[in-house]
């Protein structure tokens, strides 16, 4: 009896020291992945906030020069350094031929806009390779456009600088600050009258 205990005893002993080992062991690993774990969620929480912050207004910025690299394709970008101009204002660097677009009508074009207080692009047809096609009327687009456009005819390419009132006012949107001045360069491909499918518009 008394070798049969000292042996059961041994057994429980050595039993319990590799329980012990075995748990030290998994806490260990389970709080090594807890760290990652967290640390992970940690930088995507932080890189979320970072891209999600607003931008900030642009109001009492001067326009500067260009400042950013143009998609293949694309025209210069001619920006008024200086106090930005507090109406709509236009200049044809290409006077094309043919009929003259009319609001209402459905127009394809190439296009690309720039922030006046920063010289970076926020969009451009170029980038994504393709013409927009969309109905130029009020209901869709911003005010400098509906009133910029009219007059240009296919082949034709016309700046637009335009102020915050007639462009995205003062709340701006994810690419556009606040109270921002905005440069268009905008080449029409062809107009027709009516109205068709949006492909992406301004």
């Amino acid at each position: 009896m008394t070798r049969y205990q000292r042996r059961r005893r041994f057994t429980m002993t050595g039993l319990i020291v590799l329980f012990v080992v075995a748990a030290v062991g998994l806490v260990v690993v389970l709080s090594r992945g807890g760290g990652s774990t967290t640390t992970a969620a940690t930088t995507s929480t932080s890189t979320t906030d970072t891209t999600s912050a607003p931008l900030e207004s642009a109001l009492g910025k001067p326009c500067v020069a260009f400042d950013d690299t143009l998609p293949s394709g694309a025209p210069e970008v001619p920006i008024p350094v200086g106090a930005p101009p507090t109406e709509l204002t236009t200049q044809d660097l290409v006077v094309g031929s043919g009929t003259p677009v009319a609001l209402g009508d459905s127009i394809t074009v190439n296009y690309i806009g720039v922030s006046c207080s920063t010289g970076k692009i926020f969009d451009s047809s170029y980038s994504r390779g393709t013409p927009a096609t969309f109905p130029l009327d009020q209901g869709g687009l911003i005010e400098g456009w509906t009133q910029g456009i009219p007059g240009m005819m296919p082949g034709g390419r016309r700046v637009l600088v335009i102020p915050p009132a007639q462009g995205y006012g003062s709340t701006g949107n994810s690419r556009i600050a606040p109270d921002e001045t905005l440069v268009f360069v905008v080449d029409v491909v062809s107009s027709a009258p009516g109205t068709t499918t949006t492909t992406a518009a301004p």
